[in-house]
């Protein structure tokens, strides 16, 4: 007839033994809030590496297309006719200039 007044304890009494300790039961709650409900949860955390590994890789290529514009424009100071007339078809004035485009090539 006393457990019947009190419910709570009789649940109490039909628990698992590591769930009667509060130190097992204060972890899987934090557990749980850590992994769910926080701000800075698992989840949030996996998205933000993704974008971390995504920015990494595109300033690898970035660091790959300035180091490929730093050579052209290298090459253009050095030769600067070659590429006003390769780029620009520009020419002297005695000269006549013919362009020939093959099959499959375009010009940029």
């Amino acid at each position: 007839m006393a457990n019947n007044r009190n419910p709570p304890k009789t649940l109490l009494d039909e628990l698992p033994a590591p769930l009667k300790n509060r130190y097992i039961v204060s972890l899987i709650v934090f557990l749980i809030w850590m992994t769910f409900i926080d701000t800075h949860n698992f989840f949030v955390q996996w998205r933000l590496q993704q974008t971390v590994d995504k920015l990494q890789e595109d300033m690898e290529s970035y660091r790959g297309k300035v180091k490929d514009a730093e050579l052209s424009r290298y090459d253009m100071e050095i030769n600067r006719e070659k590429f006003a007339r390769e780029k620009y078809y520009m020419k002297k004035s005695n000269e006549d200039v013919f362009i020939v485009i093959k099959d499959g090539e375009q010009d940029d």
